[in-house]
């Protein structure tokens, strides 16, 4: 069958060619494991990224895809929470031992978590083996009404903004800005909006993702300048208060800098985006921290319950997932998926193996 394998770090020189799409055996099953037959496969800015500089976490060769919805073809565990037949979604942190992460229910920080397309191989693909563990920790949610693929497949990413939302409490009194409108940033406006936002303002420096962002309730589109002019904007927007609640959803410290710029007193911050790896300090006026009383927060990955809430959310046809899927391509075409994401043109691709 053919898959989309990541073969190693790129040597000195070379250009974008750690990912091949190349014919590798089907997988077989192993006892207590399943096979699924992938119906759906959105790309992620993590596959972005792999293909552009390689990641020293994966070991490699290794199938990629982890955003995927399929369908179970054969089961050898009998004590699996889905059977033969069933369609389903998956969490893919995969942790193997208790540890005071997994105590808290914070799965996303445990200590020893094996991930799917990083330590077993992913669905860019046909056919998928969900590894005994997978199984084990009950990590397939069954789908149980008529809902595309390419929606549910928005699952994994849309629990990483739920896990960022669980600490923001926005509510209806509340201005949100998302700085980024990748299609992490919108999903994060949106969620702003399912939760009652006032007003929901997105910034970016990128006028293409901008337009896309306009197609989705927003309360108005800002172009991020080099002259701060879209700091004073925003100002202007809140009658000089700044928003109650700002998401960085891109790798960028002067969009860190922006979010305590233009947040409002006792306002809360989440630095959803990390930083590049080759660069991951960045000079803050921790001033807006003190004078304002910020509170500022992180977000990594997903934990179970976020997958699950998100998982619910999509089920329920509440969550806007069509719009979010700009396009769609074979696993053939996979390469011209990441052009795609970097010019701002695509939100979601969904890859259909």
């Amino acid at each position: 069958m053919k898959a989309a394998v990541y073969t190693g770090m790129p040597t000195p020189g070379q250009k974008s060619t750690t990912v091949e799409v190349r014919d590798v055996p089907e997988p077989i099953p192993k006892d207590g494991e399943l096979l699924l037959e992938i119906e759906a496969c959105t790309v992620c800015g993590t596959d972005l990224r792999t293909f552009r500089h390689g990641d020293p976490k994966i070991q490699a060769p290794r199938i990629l895809g982890h955003e995927l919805c399929a369908r179970v073809i054969e089961s050898r565990a009998p004590e699996a929470n889905v059977k033969v037949g069933d369609r389903v979604a998956m969490y893919t942190v995969l942790v193997e031992s208790a540890d005071r992460g997994t105590e808290r229910g914070r799965e996303n920080l445990a200590m020893n978590r094996p991930t799917l397309s990083y330590h077993y191989d992913g669905a860019f693909a046909r056919r998928m083996v969900v590894p005994a563990l997978g199984v084990k920790n009950q990590c397939l949610f069954p789908v149980t009404r008529e809902t595309l693929p390419e929606h549910l497949a928005l699952a994994e990413p849309l629990g990483c903004c739920l896990n960022a939302h669980s600490r923001l409490r926005i509510d209806l009194s509340d201005t949100v800005v998302v700085i980024g409108a990748g299609p992490l940033g919108i999903m994060h406006a949106c969620l702003a909006r399912l939760h009652g936002a006032r007003k929901i303002f997105v910034i970016d420096t990128n006028p293409t993702r901008l337009a896309l962002a306009e197609r989705f309730d927003i309360d108005g589109a800002i172009l991020s300048e080099s002259t701060a002019a879209h700091r004073e904007e925003l100002r202007r927007l809140t009658e000089g208060h700044g928003a109650d609640v700002v998401i960085v959803a891109t790798s960028s410290s002067i969009a860190q800098n922006d979010a305590l710029d233009i947040a409002a007193k006792a306002g809360r911050v989440s630095f959803f985006a990390e930083l590049p790896k080759t660069a991951p300090t960045a000079a803050l006026n921790v001033n807006h921290i003190h004078y304002k009383e910020l509170e500022i927060t992180g977000s990594y990955s997903e934990k179970k319950s976020d997958f699950q809430a998100a998982f619910a959310l999509l089920h329920s046809g509440r969550f806007p997932a069509e719009k979010l899927i700009t396009h769609r391509l074979p696993l053939e075409q996979l390469h011209d998926a990441f052009p795609l994401m970097e010019s701002g043109e695509a939100l979601k691709i969904c890859i259909a193996p």
